[in-house]
């Protein structure tokens, strides 16, 4: 592993948790402050739910691809180019006077993002060890799961009181300061094999199973959920991921690398990873519902997720502490109850307005503790019981499984309380699309259970050691 003073480890930390925070909390404000897009550019409903999802569809499609091309390039490298990404896109949506800048923008954010989140937990993974490791990725969750958290507030506050572009000018500052924290790193990189050559064919099909689904669910009321064409995304999505599976078991320069989901930790913190993300849709829900049937302001509902945040936040370090002394499954378990009972708590929309203001309140908080207890150890798990020449292409996959967790868990929750809502069933129309999220909140639960043992993120594999004294 590579060695680095305390200081040297302090700015190094900051810089990649400011790294993260540029798609996290920066670009993901797009979720809270479309409605004023939408009214300064003048843009259609449609076109700003459009430059809504970008983001995080391209950043999930792109991400593993990105994550194996850190392992090959470098991690820095890569981090950098995520920041420049980050900067050009940011300065489009500052530019923007109509939807060309905007889209533009909202896919060099993806692209950035895909870039980002990989190389800076490889990274870690090749700078620190052991406690060390955990603390800095306690730290890079943060960054991810607090940024995430605090984007309706922080992102509603800057939009009401400084203007909406204002939070992408926040967000090429934030991206010059991680470059200059992250300039005296030493380059990661693994050796080169001479099977390299990316699975072009692997990568087009996957992408074209994202878009369809992606298409598919977001559009489904619109276009109908059974017309012909709604009916022929889903079917070319089955058919493709069919194709995909068939094609890349065959080969060994995989887009996905399949050996990985053998390792069973990996595999369970990489699925329940993605089920737990898809619990946002709870958020999108009850955000609409309030402000559409109980009246509240865009910045009144999202006063309510101040509790979630700072449980979120002060979770994430205790999760840290238990991972250390009691291993990764027990708090994994822990969280994934807790986010269950606080999607339970949201739901309750039959009660009176001070009554339900009060148990939001507290179901999100209890919904940000478990995803806080969770972080840490799922992401530890996820990097250290994988090979080290694997690490990037690794990471890419688990945090692939976090945007499109997130991305479809919106859809989906949004398209069932739409749908219910279209039908003219209001009284049962929030708590419908609230429930969704327990769909996957339980199977995260299971995954866990099944997959995860106490001491599995504390399990280096020999390789890991080896490979990281003999490449760094």
């Amino acid at each position: 592993m590579m060695k680095t003073s305390n200081q040297g480890a302090t700015k190094m930390t900051i810089g990649i948790v400011l790294a993260v925070l540029t798609f996290w909390l920066f670009a993901q404000s797009m979720v809270s402050v479309g409605p004023a897009i939408q009214k300064d550019l003048g843009i259609s409903l449609g076109t700003l739910n459009i430059a809504v999802s970008l983001t995080a569809l391209f950043s999930g499609m792109f991400i593993v691809a990105a994550g194996g091309i850190s392992d090959k390039v470098g991690r820095k490298k890569l981090t950098y180019i995520g920041l420049v990404l980050s900067i050009i896109g940011s300065l489009c949506l500052v530019l923007a006077q109509e939807s060309i800048l905007l889209i533009s923008g909202r896919v060099l954010q993806g692209f950035s993002a895909a870039c980002i989140m990989p190389s800076t937990i490889a990274l870690v993974r090749a700078t620190f060890q052991g406690a060390d490791r955990q603390r800095a990725l306690s730290y890079w969750s943060i960054g991810s799961w607090g940024g995430g958290g605090s984007t309706y507030l922080i992102g509603g506050a800057i939009a009401t009181y400084m203007g909406w572009r204002w939070i992408f000018i926040l967000a090429i500052v934030i991206s010059l300061v991680s470059m200059y924290l992250l300039k005296d790193i030493a380059e990661s990189k693994a050796k080169q094999s001479s099977n390299s050559r990316f699975d072009f064919t692997g990568f087009f099909i996957f992408v074209g199973i994202m878009l369809a689904l992606n298409v598919a669910i977001t559009r489904g009321e619109e276009l109908g959920w059974t017309s012909p064409l709604t009916l022929t995304l889903f079917g070319v999505a089955l058919v493709g991921a069919a194709l995909f599976f068939i094609i890349e078991m065959k080969k060994s320069n995989q887009f996905i690398d399949f050996s990985l989901f053998k390792i069973k930790p990996y595999m369970g913190a990489t699925t329940s990873n993605f089920l737990l993300n898809a619990v946002a849709g709870t958020f999108i829900v009850t955000n609409m519902y309030i402000q559409l049937s109980r009246g509240f302001s865009a910045f009144q509902s999202g006063l309510l997720t101040i509790g979630n945040l700072v449980a979120l936040l002060v979770m994430i370090r205790i999760g840290e502490r238990l991972l250390q002394k009691v291993g990764a499954r027990k708090p994994m378990i822990a969280a994934a109850i807790m986010s269950s009972l606080g999607i339970c708590l949201t739901a309750l929309t039959f009660l009176p307005d001070v009554a339900y203001v009060i148990v939001v309140f507290f179901g999100f908080m209890l919904s940000g503790a478990g995803l806080g207890l969770y972080a840490t150890p799922s992401i530890d798990t996820a990097v250290a019981t994988v090979p080290f020449d694997k690490t990037g292409v690794a990471s890419g996959i688990y945090k692939m499984s976090s945007s499109l967790g997130f991305s479809f868990g919106l859809a989906i929750s949004a398209a069932v309380y739409g749908a219910i809502l279209a039908t003219g069933n209001e009284a049962i129309a929030a708590p419908a699309g609230i429930m969704v999220n327990i769909v996957f909140a339980i199977p995260a639960l299971i995954a866990i259970m099944l997959t995860i043992g106490k001491a599995d993120s504390k399990k280096v594999p020999k390789i890991s050691i080896e490979k990281s004294i003999a490449e760094q």
